[in-house]
């Protein structure tokens, strides 16, 4: 068995999978390999998959399958998996801390700094406690977030299509609900056709004025130029993403934008979380292995 580690993982994982057969990072022999292990970066598109006639098995580190084409990966009989479970905890500590940094600053407030700048007056800090965080999408991720921000005594509204209860947030039955009343709105879906564009002309509208945006989902689930247009006007007094259209992004209107911070990807990137990967990768390959 020929097993293909196509983008980063951890550094002991091919020692790790040693044991099944032959581990290789040479995209070279993909038409040789039997199992890819993809995070972002690679696509399996149509092509990926007709050139790979031995392929049986993709493994996804991370959260979102929207880089592998799922119908004809099913149709060639391919084995698609993620590792979601693994990701919650990283993803959920970056939306947070990107959510605290937007409102007190601090990345201007450091870069100015270093400028020879004392912007004391002008950085006005927005405090967490009290305000309310609208949550788009409650699965693992979302309610961890939910989790933190319910510590630091924030009111937390959630919305998902099929998510009716839970403890660490209100349930709203539409998104139309969540995002007048939200002072910031973190995203956390997957890119479907539902959810592309999802955040608009329009949909911005609905937001509080002053409101924080925050991206730890998919690029794709918003607009770029409505936001960048949001946050010229003062609609949104702020923008954090680490998801983006392409990794890396192209002429992406928003690198020109007011009050944003920005990330390349690194939510699931944490040293804690590529080990939790590596562990589910072995679990899955053990039992993929014990099958055949």
């Amino acid at each position: 068995m020929l097993i293909l580690i196509s983008d980063a993982f951890d550094e002991s994982l091919p020692s790790m999978l040693a044991r099944y057969g032959e581990v290789t990072d040479d995209k070279g022999r993909l038409a040789d390999a039997e199992i890819v292990l993809i995070r972002s970066k690679t696509k399996v598109t149509k092509e990926y998959i007709d050139s790979a006639p031995n392929l049986k098995m993709v493994i996804r580190g991370g959260v979102g399958l929207d880089n592998v084409d799922l119908v004809y990966a099913k149709e060639k009989g391919i084995i698609v998996w993620n590792t979601a479970d693994a990701s919650t905890t990283a993803v959920a500590e970056l939306a947070f801390a990107l959510m605290i940094a937007l409102p007190n600053h601090l990345t201007r407030a450091d870069s100015t700094m270093r400028e020879g700048k004392w912007l004391k007056k002008e950085l006005k800090r927005t405090e967490l406690h009290s305000k309310t965080l609208g949550i788009l999408g409650l699965g693992r991720i979302g309610l961890a977030l939910a989790q933190r921000a319910r510590a630091f005594h924030m009111r937390v509204l959630g919305w998902h299509p099929d998510v009716y209860f839970t403890d660490l947030a209100e349930i709203c039955e539409t998104i139309e609900e969540v995002l007048p009343q939200s002072d910031f709105v973190s995203l956390h879906m997957p890119l479907l056709p539902d959810t592309k564009g999802l955040i608009n002309k329009e949909t911005l509208k609905l937001f509080k004025d002053g409101a924080y945006l925050i991206n730890t989902g998919r690029g794709k689930c918003v607009v770029e130029e409505d936001v960048v247009e949001a946050l010229k006007s003062g609609k949104l007094s702020g923008f954090a993403t680490d998801v983006w259209y392409s990794d890396p992004p192209v002429n992406s209107p928003l690198l020109d934008a007011p009050n944003t911070i920005f990330a390349p990807h690194i939510g699931a990137s944490s040293k804690e979380n590529m080990k939790r990967i590596g562990i589910i990768i072995d679990r899955l390959i053990s039992d993929y292995a014990k099958a055949k």
